[in-house]
C-alpha cells in the first residue's frame, strides 16, 4: 500500500485526492506504430492474386486493417491468438506493459484486421525487425504469429496480411524476410516468394 503524508492545513479536497489510489493506465486506441505505414504501401508491387480484389485500404466489407492498440485487449485479440498457440493468462497490466515496450522499441509491427460490424479482431500477424552487424549493419524482417479466426477463414485475410508485411519489410529497408512454419504450410508461403532454407530451424523451450 502506498503511504501518503498529508500536511496540516491541507484542504479537504486535497486530503481526499491524496488518499485516492494511483490511476492505472487504461486501454485506448493509440496505435503501436504509424498507420500511414500501411496506408502508403505501394500495392502495385504486390505479387499475390486476390479474387475478389482486396488491399490494406480495403480488406473487405466492414473490415479494417490497422496497427494493434491496447483497446484490442477487449476486442478479442487473445481469442484469435489462442487459435494459433497457447496465449496463456495475461492481465491487462501485463498486456499494456508489453505493448508499450514493443511500441517504444520501434521494431514491432503487430497488425490486425478488425470486423467493425461486431467490434472484434478477426486476424493478426506480426513483423519484427532485427538489427544486424552483418550485411553492412542491415535489418532483417521476421514474420510471426499469423492467424485468422475460424469464422473469417476463406476471406483471403491470411494472404493479405502476408503480402502487407512483405511490402512493409521492403519499405523498412530489410535485406530479407523470414518465417517459421509447419511443413504442411510451406506451399502457402511459397506463393509469396518464400523458399525453403537449407538451414535447420532449432529450438530449446524453457516453458510453454
Amino acid at each position: 500500500m502506498q503511504v501518503v503524508e498529508i500536511s496540516r492545513g491541507s484542504s479537504p479536497a486535497a486530503t481526499i485526492a491524496a488518499m485516492m489510489p494511483v490511476a492505472t493506465v487504461m486501454p485506448d486506441d493509440t496505435p503501436m506504430f504509424d498507420p500511414n505505414l500501411l496506408h502508403e504501401l505501394d500495392w502495385s508491387q504486390n505479387t499475390a492474386t486476390f479474387s475478389p480484389a482486396i488491399s490494406p485500404l480495403d480488406p473487405g466489407d466492414g473490415l479494417v486493417m490497422r496497427p494493434l492498440c491496447t483497446a484490442d485487449l477487449n476486442r478479442g485479440f487473445f481469442k484469435v491468438l489462442g487459435q494459433l498457440t497457447a496465449a496463456g493468462v495475461v492481465s491487462p497490466e501485463q498486456f499494456i506493459k508489453t505493448f508499450e515496450h514493443m511500441k517504444r522499441s520501434g521494431d514491432y509491427y503487430v497488425t490486425v484486421v478488425e470486423d467493425t460490424n461486431v467490434g472484434q479482431i478477426v486476424a493478426t500477424a506480426t513483423l519484427v525487425i532485427e538489427h544486424k552487424f552483418t550485411h553492412s549493419c542491415a535489418k532483417r524482417g521476421r514474420v510471426e504469429d499469423v492467424v485468422v479466426s475460424d469464422e473469417c477463414r476463406g476471406k483471403q485475410l491470411g494472404k493479405l496480411l502476408m503480402s502487407t508485411l512483405m511490402l512493409l519489410s521492403k519499405r523498412l529497408n530489410c535485406y530479407k524476410i523470414t518465417l517459421e512454419c509447419l511443413p504442411k504450410n510451406v506451399a502457402f508461403y511459397k506463393k509469396f516468394g518464400y523458399s525453403v532454407s537449407e538451414e535447420n530451424y532449432m529450438v530449446q523451450k524453457f516453458f510453454n
